[in-house]
């Protein structure tokens, strides 16, 4: 496979993609009753200052108008003003991005490490008490909003048993790392700040595991069927008939072609979990990017909605096209359709 054309065909795809995105979520945030000067400026603000704001704003231009200078500041670095925040909505993004993709990123690893070995072991024990037990709880999981999670998760471990804390990143006696990448786990380790590594993650246990939990079940029920189904296969079959051991026939044979499945919903899910956090973030009043979108569509805060979005877009775009580098290398197949052989 041509990796360079792979790769470029990929972000191709990606940035029709996004323009495509820019354009509906720019008019959709536009066409959305009330007027963003005035919400702007406030009630008491009079009308002449209202209509200078619009016209500053290029609110009294065709939607086509608008979306030029707004593509035009998008490529200048500006992407506005937050009306929440009274800063500029990229430095309100810098602020809070790194925190929702840190809790994406643990929440990530949970899904993947417990999914596939949840997996794994029910497959291994398919049709006993092992796989029985472990599908009731991934029905439940799966059925189980993360909000939910995360308040008995909250209620038994943060209150009662007072095990992990509940709020923020980082206790206050803590003292916060140099900010390098914005992700406390990384800075404390890079900085060797081991103090503020392990309290950082015992901030990240609890709304870590209620956003990965229904995830988690998911990539368990899947990697689950896909081994049983390869388990048929010939190739198998023949490395179980020459006497190899169980585990070997596993993790050598079954396993690779088996998740690659899983690592396709694993990326969709992973990315999900970025617009998905709003309601584990207010709970836990999680400084991220969920609980500040919805903040700013509450105020109707047109240049912080579009950049959310489009954040969020480009995060859910980068994503699918590491899955897709990741299964090209599980799966020969795709290599081959690539080359168009």
């Amino acid at each position: 496979m041509n990796f360079s054309r792979f790769l470029a065909r990929r972000l191709g795809y990606s940035i029709f993609v996004l323009i495509g995105l820019s354009i509906v979520v720019f008019i959709i945030a536009r066409m959305v009753p009330g007027d963003p000067a005035r919400a702007a400026l406030g009630p008491r603000a009079s009308q002449e200052a209202v209509d200078k704001l619009r016209e500053k704003l290029h609110l009294d231009e065709s939607l086509v108008v608008q979306y030029a200078f707004w593509i035009k500041s998008v490529f200048q670095g500006d992407l506005g003003e937050s009306l929440l925040t009274r800063r500029p909505v990229i430095e309100d993004i810098k602020e809070f991005l790194p925190a929702t993709l840190e809790l994406a990123l643990f929440s990530g690893l949970f899904m993947a490490f417990f999914g596939i070995l949840l997996g794994i072991l029910s497959a291994r024990h398919s049709n006993t008490w092992v796989d029985n037990l472990i599908r009731v709880f991934a029905y439940i999981g799966i059925a189980t909003p993360a909000f939910v999670v995360a308040i008995i998760l909250l209620l038994v471990f943060g209150m009662y048993y007072q095990v992990f804390p509940t709020i923020g990143r980082l206790s206050q006696w803590v003292d916060a790392p140099t900010k390098i990448t914005g992700l406390i786990t990384i800075d404390s380790l890079l900085t060797g700040n081991l103090t503020a590594f392990l309290d950082a993650l015992k901030h990240l246990m609890l709304p870590a595991f209620s956003l990965a939990l229904g995830g988690m079940f998911q990539e368990a029920r899947i990697t689950r069927s896909s081994m049983l189904e390869n388990s048929k296969k010939d190739y198998v079959s023949a490395a179980r008939s020459y006497g190899i051991p169980e585990r070997t026939v596993i993790f050598k044979y079954l396993f690779k072609p088996s998740i690659i499945p899983t690592v396709s919903i694993l990326g969709l899910d992973f990315a999900s979990l970025m617009g998905n956090a709003f309601l584990v973030e207010l709970l836990f009043n999680w400084p991220g990017i969920s609980r500040y979108g919805i903040n700013v569509m509450l105020r109707k805060d047109v240049d912080a909605i579009i950049a959310v979005i489009m954040v969020l877009g480009i995060v859910f775009t980068l994503i699918n096209i590491i899955v897709d580098i990741i299964v090209a290398y599980l799966d020969p197949r795709i290599r081959l359709v690539e080359r168009g052989d």
